[in-house]
């Protein structure tokens, strides 16, 4: 595996949303993760690392996750990728719910590729796996690195908590379903990325997160 995984989290939007740099500390390339806004922001950490950006990844398609991704893939001249299709109707409607909750430029965003259950994304010669884990929203996915034992997980899960499912298009029981299913069994050494608040481990989760206990 080329190098190894670096990653930076930048708080964006007054949801304070962790967009995260992702790159090889050997290629210096590597993606920026859910772009929801204050794209200055976040250029400024991409120079301030030294790295080249490839690509944008979306983990699913509410306004703090990719109010920004159209504007940056402008900017950056990079292929977005993610999140799966079934997020699509809230792709579209971004400036409607970005005028809804007071951040201003939000544009409407089609992903250059859409992710399915399967799928592989790179990012400077990192690999990670796709999982479509619906239930924050339809087509919430997390992007896992088999080798780092490392996932970005969007809204899926936090730490102590599991992502809102009282939005259109959640289910409360179809979250569970996936982390439990999906997300728990690669390994409680996994270390995770959320879309808000600290980082953490599946193992941890799974044995005091108060929402995945039977």
């Amino acid at each position: 595996m080329p190098g190894t995984p670096r990653a930076g989290i930048i708080p964006v939007t007054p949801f304070q949303q962790n967009c995260t740099l992702i790159w090889s500390d050997e290629t210096k390339i590597g993606a920026v993760v859910d772009p929801g806004g204050d794209l200055d922001r976040i250029e400024a950490a991409i120079q301030a690392q030294g790295i080249t950006i490839e690509k944008i990844l979306l983990t699913h398609g509410h306004i703090d996750h990719a109010g920004g991704a159209d504007e940056l893939r402008e900017r950056l001249g990079v292929p977005i990728e993610g999140p799966h299709e079934a997020d699509r109707y809230l792709l579209d409607s971004l400036p409607e719910t970005g005028a809804n909750y007071g951040i201003e430029g939000a544009r409407a965003v089609t992903p250059d590729r859409w992710l399915v259950e399967g799928d592989a994304v790179t990012v400077g010669g990192l690999a990670f796996d796709i999982l479509h884990a619906p239930g924050h929203s339809p087509g919430s996915v997390v992007f896992v690195s088999r080798d780092a034992r490392f996932a970005l997980v969007g809204d899926v899960v936090f730490k102590g908590s599991v992502g809102r499912t009282d939005l259109p298009g959640g289910s409360h029981d179809q979250l569970i379903r996936a982390i439990k299913e999906k997300v728990l069994p690669l390994g409680d050494d996994i270390a995770f990325i959320p879309g808000h608040g600290p980082t953490s481990t599946l193992g941890e989760e799974r044995l005091t997160n108060p929402f995945l206990q039977d």
